[in-house]
């Protein structure tokens, strides 16, 4: 099988074609650019593989005046900068020892070594500069097949890097077809208690991959039966909620939020929020809309009037807002009111919040002496300019002041 370079632009661009010229003919492009193209899908980021040690590609790189990033030099790697572009220059290598989150290896000019060392026969692809497929393990009948299968014994590639569990889950949901390969599935459910030697970034990073394909929900399923989810998230999860919020993003074409879908699979529970934020070493801002969605105590329905939306965005936010039609509208058995959960969002998203147009100096020329009931003033009068639908008269707001300040004992 061979890929036409006139069809591919990433093969062919200016950038590309100035790491291969560096590297020298024997330099072949591997993994997920040469899966996807196979597949038609779109290609990201190119990774190279080469038996240069990584001196020498360090040297070559240099020499033909491109960045040269030793960004995982003692495992081969070497990051090639090229019109500001990176790509990912890995010497052939073979495993020396593992300990199932890290690797010691070899370099090698041997490529089926380099091959039988990869996790999935997919990802175990090669290409030559000009196209030709390079498939030592059985890859290219996976691929075809969709069958996601581990290169070599199951048990063994897993052991090497624990993660790799993660991944088998996540590429079937991204590229495989019917059932999980079975012996794939033992191996996984067998070497489970592998996980907890995982940092928590790499399960994060792994988690919101899976969550990010257009349906995770049956590898979630699956992952469950086995004992694995079990292994990650705390609680009492619900799947079908996730699910049905992926079949809401893939009807109305809305582009997969896997930190939002993570929140529908989680109870309503913000310490259950909290202790997986921690666990999987959420930034911050992820963190904290994970406890904001399992908080939250608003009512929305689908038949809130425009009033109630401009109402509910102004006290909580565009983006909280949002984020809890999207639960609300995955918790909807019926179908018939996606109508008006879009109408929800599509007032959240044009209606322009608008700013209290009084102040405490307002307040103050109004009578009121400095101090804090300044501050409860202005909220009792924003709260009816609220419920009156943000009014603009200014002499309604300068009588309901007034008024305010007359019935408020000072």
């Amino acid at each position: 099988m061979k890929l036409d370079p006139k069809r591919e632009s990433w093969m062919t661009a200016p950038k590309t074609r100035a790491v291969l010229d560096a590297l020298g003919p024997e330099a072949r492009f591997v993994g997920g650019a040469v899966r996807n193209a196979l597949l038609k899908r779109e290609v990201s980021d190119v990774d190279i593989a080469t038996p240069l040690t990584p001196d020498e590609v360090t040297e070559r790189l240099t020499a033909a005046g491109l960045g040269a990033v030793p960004t995982g030099f003692e495992h081969g790697t070497v990051t090639a900068i090229s019109t500001g572009t990176p790509f990912e220059v890995t010497t052939l290598r073979r495993d020396v020892s593992t300990d199932g989150r890290r690797a010691v290896v070899a370099f090698t000019k041997d490529w089926k070594e380099d091959a039988q060392r990869r996790d999935f026969t997919m990802n175990a692809l090669y290409a030559t500069a000009d196209g030709e497929v390079v498939d030592l393990v059985g890859g290219l009948a996976d691929l075809q097949a969709g069958r996601v299968r581990f290169v070599g014994d199951a048990t063994a590639r897993i052991r090497e890097d624990y993660l790799r569990i993660l991944r088998l889950f996540r590429f079937h949901a991204w590229y495989g077809k019917g059932d999980l390969d079975s012996e794939a599935l033992r191996a996984a459910a067998t070497e489970k208690a592998g996980l907890a030697q995982l940092s928590g970034e790499r399960v994060q990073k792994e988690l919101l991959r899976l969550l990010a394909a257009d349906d995770p929900a049956p590898m979630l399923r699956t992952m469950a039966a086995a004992g694995i989810l079990g292994e990650l998230l705390p609680g009492a999860l619900s799947i079908a909620r996730l699910e049905h919020l992926a079949a809401i993003d893939a009807g109305a074409f809305f582009t997969p939020d896997p930190v939002l879908r993570l929140a529908a699979l989680l109870p309503h529970d913000v310490s259950v929020a909290q202790s997986v934020a921690k666990k999987l070493k959420f930034s911050n801002a992820h963190a904290a809309r994970l406890e904001d969605i399992a908080g939250s105590k608003e009512k929305i329905v689908s038949y809130l009037s425009v009033k109630e939306v401009r109402k509910l965005l102004y006290r909580i936010g565009i983006a909280p807002f949002r984020d809890r039609v999207f639960i609300k509208w995955a918790e909807d058995p019926r179908e018939s009111n996606a109508v008006n959960w879009r109408m929800l969002l599509e007032v959240a998203s044009t209606w322009p919040r608008p700013i209290f147009p009084l102040t405490g100096r307002d307040v103050m020329l109004a009578g009121v002496p400095e101090g804090p009931l300044v501050g409860r003033i202005l909220s009792e009068v924003e709260d009816w300019w609220i419920d009156a639908d943000f009014i603009e008269d200014e002499f309604s707001l300068a009588e309901r002041l007034k008024a305010v300040v007359q019935a408020t004992a000072y």
